[in-house]
């Protein structure tokens, strides 16, 4: 309803009682008047009749009728015998009958007549001055309400309005201090006018409120970004942070991302219980906190129930790999200290402001898979961005699983062979087997991606089978029996029962070619299961062929170890092979080692060989032989 019509109401209901007391007070007024008019006449007709003389009582009537108006006119002698009647046809409209407070016919006697006069006077004329006056009174009234109304309601539309505006600017600066200063809770009042001063009562209560709210809302948040466990933030706090960041630094921020997976967490949850797997998980967030506590800006979330993300910004690669390594040596120790088989692998990712979060996301699970290949606690650096322009790596695993299967059914795998040069004609060395899959779109698949997938999605054992067929028909098609040739093979298969028992029918019905093959193993997998891996190779040993265990010098491998599995080849890891030319200690080491599998009948290679000089260093500390860019690039088999 409108501010005209509310005061357009307001102001009738008034005139309407103001009507009301008016009439009520003309009525008893006009009633008064005519009494005492009535009473007036009653003395004026009291001394007529007591001067009259004559008997003529019609004509003293009549002159009484035209000396006086009269309503109404009844004489009759004392026995109440009618003597004269008269009463006015047409009287005016008196209202005082509808309130029942019309005068009754007023009584006089006269004994000297003897008679008795009955009389009601006229008061047309008294009528009618009443009526003209209350018609002005009204329409005066009705006039007065509607120009008050149209003035009063436009001024106070005006005021209103003008109020309101200043209320609402008022709220709105109090509403907006209150939430930039929702900790402040120094004062409750609101600075609104004195002529305000409910509002402000009713106002101040609502701020109240509202900061309550507000305490609450933040305590919901934290509980919303906050895991409870190891009170780091969630996967939610890291999406939200990882958004500003990349808004904030659009074009100009860089650094790395590290996604740590607990790789023992079901287990110990199996075996341990719940209790010790929540230990677990603290003790590894615990480790992660220490390890960024010296960068500006690091954080480090919990995205779930395995997986911690480390965010370290402005640092390059060359930083990220000592990262890596101190992160493996802490969890080297937890995991002795804790007796576990391993303790979490990381994938570490460079960022980039550019790329959505769920590619780079991708990009550091699939270098966890590759990092879970290596040895115990190790991580991976995923640099291969172009794995994110192939569909079957943007898609996941789904796609994943279709393009191994489709290498699996139609054998789409091509082989390359890459020389391993001996320091002298008498070392028997041999080339070793590089595997290239092809996609079903007919691309050549990334091959560490593919085989760290393979292995996560159990498929590995499958895709060691169809490299050993595929090698075994290729020399024999290509009649290449004359050399030897090394196979990689992966730690799942090598430990697989019915793997081993397949491959030892495989090569026996082969046993010429076997005799030239060396399967490559990481000291990785072997460290994983020795009785395993022991059974494997003496199975390997009978049916002549050799083993190689690469990456070797990166684990926590005994003495014992070359007793106990008797290997034929070690292949240095390559973090002790670069650069030799100018790194004393490792120089050092490698001599013993070299020593020592000598005095075993084992022979050491080198891998990662890029240079002349690391060549020439290598010959003089009497390497076995040599592999890498500089001595030979990968060819077709």
């Amino acid at each position: 309803m409108s501010t005209f019509s509310r005061i357009l109401i307001k102001n009738i209901v008034i005139a309407i009682i103001f009507c009301i007391c008016y009439f009520s007070f003309s009525v008893l007024s006009l009633q008064s008047f005519i009494s005492e008019k009535q009473k007036s006449h009653h003395v004026a007709l009291s001394k007529i009749t007591e001067h009259y003389q004559g008997d003529d009582l019609k004509g003293f009537s009549r002159q009484l009728k035209l000396a006086f108006k009269y309503d109404e006119l009844v004489i009759t002698n004392l026995d109440s015998v009618g003597i004269y009647s008269y009463k006015n046809a047409n009287p005016t409209f008196n209202f005082l009958s509808m309130f029942s407070a019309e005068p009754e016919l007023s009584k006089l006697k006269n004994n000297n007549l003897g008679i008795y006069i009955n009389y009601r006077l006229n008061h047309d004329e008294l009528f009618s001055l009443y009526y003209t006056l209350t018609t002005f009174i009204l329409i005066v009234t009705l006039l007065v309400i509607l120009v008050g109304t149209f003035i009063t309601s436009t001024i106070t539309t005006g005021a209103n309005r003008k109020a309101s505006k200043n209320i609402s600017d008022l709220i709105a600066d109090e509403i907006k201090s209150a939430i930039n200063n929702r900790d402040d809770k120094a004062s409750n009042t609101l600075n609104l006018p004195t002529e305000f001063e409910e509002v402000n009562k009713v106002l101040s209560h609502l701020k109240i409120f509202v900061s309550n709210k507000f305490e609450k809302t933040q305590e919901l948040e934290q509980t919303a970004y906050v895991d409870q466990l190891t009170g780091l933030e969630n996967r939610s706090g890291f999406v939200d942070f990882f958004g500003q960041f990349t808004q904030t630094n659009k074009n100009t921020g860089f650094g790395v991302l590290i996604i740590t997976r607990c790789s023992e967490l079901m287990t110990i949850n199996q075996v341990h219980g719940y209790q010790e797997g929540d230990r677990y998980i603290c003790q590894v967030a615990n480790i992660l906190k220490t390890q960024v506590v010296n960068f500006d800006q690091a954080r480090v979330f919990r995205l779930n129930g395995s997986d911690f993300a480390t965010f370290l910004p402005n640092i390059t690669l060359n930083i990220a790999e000592r990262v890596g390594n101190e992160l493996t040596n802490l969890f080297n120790e937890y995991q002795q200290l804790a007796d576990f088989d391993s303790v979490a692998y990381s994938g570490i990712v460079k960022l980039d402001t550019q790329r959505p979060l769920g590619e780079m996301l991708a990009l550091a699970d699939t270098a966890i898979s590759m990092a879970q290949t290596r040895h115990k606690n190790s991580w991976f650096i995923q640099t291969d961005t172009s794995l994110l322009q192939n569909e079957t790596s943007s898609l996941g695993n789904q796609n994943w699983t279709k393009e191994i299967n489709y290498v699996i059914e139609n054998q789409s795998v091509n082989l390359l062979s890459q020389i391993i040069h001996p320091s002298s004609r008498n070392n028997k060395i041999y080339h070793e087997i590089l595997s290239r899959f092809t996609s079903s779109e007919g691309e050549v698949l990334p091959t560490a991606p593919f085989i760290a997938m393979a292995e996560k999605l159990d498929k590995i054992v499958l895709i060691d089978r169809l490299v050993i067929e595929k090698t075994l028909t290729e020399i024999k098609e290509k009649n290449l029996t004359s050399q030897s040739f090394g196979i990689n093979l992966s730690t799942r298969s090598i430990h697989d029962e019915h793997f081993v028992i397949w491959l030892e029918r495989r090569l026996l019905k082969d046993h010429d070619i076997a005799t030239r093959l060396v399967f490559e193993i990481s000291e990785y997998g072997l460290e994983q299961n020795i009785k395993g891996s022991s059974h494997f190779i003496d199975m390997i040993h009978r049916v002549g062929a050799r083993i190689c265990v690469e990456h070797f010098g990166v684990g926590i491998t005994s003495f014992k170890f070359f007793r106990e599995l008797s290997p034929d080849y070690i292949k240095m890891d390559g973090s002790y092979t670069r650069n030799i030319q100018h790194d004393k200690n490792n120089q050092y080491f490698l001599r013993l080692m070299i020593d020592l599998a000598h005095r075993l009948g084992i022979r050491v290679i080198a891998e990662s060989v890029e240079s002349q000089e690391e060549k020439y260093t290598f010959d003089e500390i009497f390497m076995d032989g040599c592999q890498g860019y500089y001595l030979g690039k990968p060819e077709n088999l």
